[in-house]
């Protein structure tokens, strides 16, 4: 009898709404995003090759590399690592909140971050990316400077400060964001009344 009534509850299944043809249209256009996406899947094959490429670079040449320059690769090979997860965070999370469902509740190897991913989070975690990417650059160029010194060092003094400036002002811009989305969440979540 148990049986009976699972097979009825799976078998009613809600129709699906008619559009106009206007809106059809409209609704549909968001598929023109599927093959950006299939671009960005792309670019990340490129990364990949990127970063095995540096790797064997850094296991062929690791006996004639000081400890700086291997950590000079490794930032290299993290900040190639950090790229590709935001391309993930893109591709993943910006097809399920843009395009369509991916079904993947209850998938063993669903995202943790994808269960609860929506335009504002998005961004959010976009931005958090786009900082950690900036560190490792910032760090890098650091390194560069203080190892190498200024006369063979590949950015000035001008261009560090640069960096410095560019890689605050998106750690500001990520907390407005982040802001902007905890307020909006109050905003759509408004506290129940105390009974």
């Amino acid at each position: 009898m148990l049986l009976h009534n699972d097979m009825d509850d799976h078998s009613a299944v809600a129709p699906r709404p008619t559009l106009k043809p206007l809106p059809m249209v409209i609704f549909s256009s968001r598929w023109l995003q599927a093959p950006l996406y299939v671009g960005l899947i792309v670019a990340q094959a490129v990364y990949v090759f990127l970063f095995l490429k540096e790797l064997w670079h850094l296991v062929s040449e690791a006996i004639s590399f000081s400890e700086q320059e291997i950590m000079l690769v490794v930032l290299g090979l993290i900040d190639v690592v950090m790229i590709s997860n935001l391309l993930t965070m893109v591709i993943v999370g910006g097809y399920e909140t843009f395009v369509g469902r991916l079904y993947l509740k209850n998938h063993p190897d669903e995202p943790e971050w994808l269960s609860h991913v929506n335009a504002g989070v998005l961004k959010v975690k976009l931005a958090s990316a786009i900082i950690g990417i900036s560190s490792i650059s910032l760090l890098r160029t650091f390194i560069e400077a203080s190892t190498l010194g200024t006369d063979r060092a590949a950015v000035t003094s001008q261009g560090v400060l640069w960096q410095t400036i560019i890689h605050t002002i998106f750690l500001v811009s990520a907390l407005a964001l982040a802001l902007i989305e905890k307020i909006g969440q109050g905003v759509d979540h408004p506290p129940h009344p105390p009974h």
